[in-house]
């Protein structure tokens, strides 16, 4: 059996204090051993649409990071504000215990909230392959595009991180388990908890589909756990072959 433990975090993100959030990360993941440790999105600063103020320059968040997987022995990932060549960017890194890393710019920006105003968009779909699971990268607004995350045979594993609020839950929870239905794939969504300082509300919501649409996640103090089973997921794959009437197209 090729299992992958993935244990995410429900972290009420304390505005604008990078130092903090580590902290608040650091101690919630003391006491927890994963293949995958997820945090939200933006989860060092919260979702903030003035980046100049809070974008890392110096690749501070990445930096803390790779220390925290190393320390943990575990892949740390989730987004965060970035300037990069005169640009910012909502930036998924996902961060190996050896220091390697692959990084993924949210393709689609919040335009309700401004954010393609002050962001720049990313342009390529990310699949990183971790202890033989091909996982897709993605970040919250990314949950509302299927053609984006189409699977293609191409992975076993969607993760998202995310900023959802309460106003608009139903469909982040709606949305997440039709994309695991629709691709045949574990999708594990990640939402951030409690209220920023734009008076959003923020609820428990985070959750980890089947490919058949059963969530699989259990939450306990905050700590979201999903157990994944390979052989499981290509079982049912086989029982049910639906990807392979899928209809063929290109993305550019």
């Amino acid at each position: 059996m090729k299992g992958l433990t993935i244990t995410g975090l429900n972290l009420d993100i304390i505005w604008k204090n990078k130092p903090a959030n580590y902290k608040k990360v650091a101690q919630s993941f003391e006491n927890i051993e994963s293949d995958i440790l997820m945090l939200p999105e933006m989860f060092s600063t919260g979702f903030y649409m003035n980046p100049a103020e809070i974008a890392d320059r110096n690749a501070e968040t990445l930096i803390w990071m790779k220390e925290f997987a190393q320390h943990k022995n575990s892949v740390v990932c989730g987004s965060a504000s970035i300037y990069e060549a005169g640009k910012f960017l909502n930036r998924f890194y996902f961060v190996e215990p050896d220091g390697n890393y692959a990084a993924y710019d949210k393709r689609h920006l919040f335009s309700y909230s401004g954010e393609d105003k002050k962001y720049s968009a990313g342009k390529d779909r990310v699949i990183v392959t971790y202890k033989g699971w091909r996982i897709l990268l993605q970040v919250c607004y990314d949950l509302r595009f299927p053609v984006f995350s189409r699977n293609n045979g191409d992975y076993d594993v969607i993760l998202y991180v995310a900023n959802w609020p309460k106003s608009r839950i139903d469909a982040w929870q709606t949305l997440l388990k039709a994309r695991a239905l629709e691709n045949q794939a574990y999708v594990f969504g990640l939402n951030r908890i409690g209220i920023d300082a734009n008076n959003l509300e923020y609820p428990e919501s985070s959750y980890c589909f089947a490919a058949d649409g059963k969530e699989i996640s259990t939450t306990t103090d905050n700590i979201v756990t999903a157990r994944l089973d390979l052989e499981k997921l290509q079982e049912f794959r086989n029982k049910f072959p639906f990807l392979s009437d899928r209809d063929e197209f290109s993305f550019k």
